[in-house]
């Protein structure tokens, strides 16, 4: 293996950890490193209106976190497990990826579904100032199907 594919392979993982390091400041509510994996400008599309800017995304953030608190712990109100990362390097600045979601709830009773939704996160990254970031972010519900869009 030579030095230019093992870079490519360093940059690829911290572009995956990027959702990663999201999925787990999100679940423990630490909304600021949430919110940090995103470039200032970015865009956020999730099952509701869309966020531009981090300061949007943040703000949206905190109220799904606390949507979904129900029994007010602060923590774990949800958990995100995402899956199936595909990263595509456009050029030694961009990168493109996707993944899978699983999105949780455990704020239900034991009887019931703990399931929200399942997903797919269509990503764009940019290197800015030496870090990656994600710019733009879909998320794209495949159950439950909604017709209604």
């Amino acid at each position: 293996m030579d030095n230019r594919t093992i870079e490519k392979l360093l940059i690829i993982e911290e572009i995956r950890n990027l959702r990663i390091k999201y999925a787990h400041a999100l679940d423990k509510n630490d909304i600021e490193t949430a919110s940090l994996v995103f470039s200032e400008d970015a865009i956020c599309q999730t099952d509701r209106e869309p966020w531009n800017g981090r300061k949007e995304i943040k703000a949206g953030l905190e109220k799904a976190f606390k949507e979904y608190d129900v029994y007010k712990r602060e923590r774990y109100p949800f958990l995100h497990l995402v899956s199936n990362h595909l990263i595509e390097l456009n050029d030694d600045g961009s990168a493109s990826g996707s993944c899978y979601l699983i999105d949780s709830v455990t704020g239900r009773e034991p009887s019931e579904n703990p399931l929200l939704l399942l997903g797919i996160y269509r990503d764009e990254y940019k290197k800015i100032d030496e870090q990656w970031f994600i710019t733009s972010s879909a998320l794209d519900v495949v159950w439950p199907f909604n017709d209604k869009k």
